[in-house]
């Protein structure tokens, strides 16, 4: 993962800050004029080793810290990933867990969904349970099944379709978007092979997530979400399935947005979302979060997408995201305000809205791209009364 952190001239600037050293002073004291040490902490030049050697020694710091190396203890380790024994588990290298009932199956993983969507430490809580269970559950997928035991097996796999789904948005979270791809497409072959309809719908959807978060990959995105719900449409009926191919649409929706076709992601929300989401209401078929709410959340990031602040801005302010069951999605939707007022340049409501997000769900911070992104536009360019707290949180972040 991609994670934004300081460069040596901004951790320079940064370690001069804390300990109360104007420019002139360092430089002074390292034998530099003061223009070359503005521009070492602009970015525009590097400095010499030597240089680099004695600016450390008189900040009080190893050189180390000031070229971000993640071996340093000081504060400086970068952000977790996945978790060594989920990525053992999912290539096969784990040892292997005996079958279990499908129904004790079902209700683990749903208790698993229940904390991924809920809790503000969802990757520490959840990462001791991911490996039994991928274990578990495909033991029981692989399983010998007598005619008798079709059933059994039918509900492992839609354990299996469930798990994997959770497993798609872990591995994405924790930047292993090549792992994510494979979870995605185990949840589609267990869908399919249990011959349900809606987790067909629900792993197109992870599918189409996945594919969303790389590059190049949007058009690929928005056809099998279309496809999808396409096909849905002509399966099932009822409020789940509305919901699934609200969902869907969403997902052709950003998309469009992303491929700088605005209009047609405005259209599509208004003239195929609104109207499902006017009929499920808030709803969370197999976890995807569908209603009037969720819907409202991707207008913003539609508007943000075509950097149109103001209206993103205006939207937020009529949205309620504690009506959201995912503390994710409330997440992603203050994150994505606090990137309309960076549009904006108000440094302070970026800095608010961050700290709220610490609040909200702090292990998801520390690994979003985005927020540390914002947080770093903050460090360079923010006012006194800003920077102060900023600059504690990038060090809470690992930043620093």
């Amino acid at each position: 993962m991609d994670l934004p952190t300081l460069g040596i001239g901004d951790r320079i600037r940064h370690h001069r800050r804390r300990a109360n050293r104007r420019q002139a002073v360092l430089a002074g004291l390292c034998g530099i004029s003061e223009d070359y040490l503005s521009q070492i902490e602009r970015g525009e030049r590097t400095p010499s080793g030597e240089v680099l050697i004695r600016i450390a020694a008189e900040l009080g710091v190893h050189v180390a810290v000031l070229l971000g190396d993640p071996m340093v203890p000081a504060g400086t380790a970068a952000p977790p990933t996945a978790d060594a024994d989920v990525v053992g588990a999912l290539l096969g290298t784990a040892p292997p867990a005996g079958p279990r009932p499908a129904a004790l199956l079902r209700a683990r993983v749903e208790e698993a969904w229940l904390i991924w969507q809920t809790s503000p430490e969802r990757f520490t809580r959840i990462e001791p349970l991911l490996p039994d269970l991928v274990g578990a559950v495909g033991a029981a997928v692989r399983a010998p099944c007598a005619p008798a035991d079709a059933a059994e097996r039918r509900e492992a796999l839609r354990a299996a379709a469930d798990l994997y789904g959770l497993l798609r948005s872990y591995c994405r979270r924790t930047g292993r978007v090549d792992l994510s791809l494979l979870c995605a497409d185990r949840a589609l072959r267990a869908a399919e092979d249990a011959d349900d309809p809606l987790r067909i719908a629900a792993a197109r959807w992870n599918l189409g997530q996945v594919l969303l978060a790389r590059p190049g990959q949007e058009e690929a995105a928005r056809e099998v979400a279309l496809r999808a719900a396409e096909n849905l449409d002509k399966e099932c009926r009822g409020r789940s399935a509305a919901a699934l191919r609200g969902a869907l649409e969403l997902i052709a929706a950003l998309a469009e947005a992303r491929t700088r076709r605005v209009w047609a992601a405005r259209e599509r929300l208004h003239r195929r979302v609104l109207p499902l989401a006017a009929r499920t209401g808030e709803h969370n078929t197999l976890w995807t979060v569908f209603g009037p709410t969720n819907v409202s959340l991707h207008a913003v990031s539609i508007e943000m997408t075509d950097g149109d602040a103001a209206e993103g801005l205006r939207t937020a302010d009529r949205i309620d995201p504690g009506r959201l069951p995912s503390r994710e999605r409330r997440f992603t939707f203050a994150l994505e305000v606090a990137a309309c007022y960076h549009l904006r340049r108000e440094d302070p409501a970026v800095l608010a809205h961050l700290l709220e997000l610490e609040q909200l769900a702090p292990q998801d911070l520390l690994r979003s791209p985005l927020a540390r992104e914002l947080l770093l536009s903050l460090l360079r360019r923010a006012r006194p009364l800003c920077r102060r707290q900023a600059t504690d949180l990038a060090e809470r972040l690992r930043m620093v």
